[in-house]
């Protein structure tokens, strides 16, 4: 009998899995640290705590995806599609923050509300005909 070499597991040594959740911790606690701060005093303006949360955040689930689900190890194509959603990810999360950041615009072009008719503003008032004097 010949031995399939493919399908062989990687043993991940236990000191490698204290490591990672030690990371974990660590950047959990810096996650709490964080979010009590406001960063847009020191940064200026901007949403610089939910980019920094978000990036602690993928570092954390990067992190859980290559050890303890044992994407390190596996087939590269396994990371290929991997990087290839969060890639989607990214651009439909920045599509929804520019189009809530752009909502209530002061400036805009044709000074109207979502969903408002170009019509609405030439369009007369109904008059009220049975509460006037005759």
């Amino acid at each position: 009998m010949s031995e399939n070499k493919e399908h062989t597991h990687h043993i991940i040594p236990l000191k490698t899995y204290f490591k990672v959740f030690g990371a974990l911790m660590v950047l959990t606690v810096l996650t709490v640290l964080v979010a009590e701060l406001d960063l847009s005093n020191y940064l200026g303006e901007g949403p610089w705590n939910v980019i920094l949360a978000m990036l602690i955040a993928i570092i954390k689930s990067t992190l859980v995806l290559l050890f303890f689900m044992h994407l390190y190890y596996d087939n590269k194509t396994n990371l290929l599609f991997f990087l290839g959603s969060v890639l989607f990810l990214i651009v439909f999360i920045t599509f929804t923050y520019f189009d809530i950041a752009y909502r209530d615009n002061p400036e805009n072009p044709l000074g109207m509300e979502p969903y408002q008719s170009l019509n609405d503003d030439i369009t007369p008032p109904i008059k009220d005909n049975h509460l006037t004097d005759h």
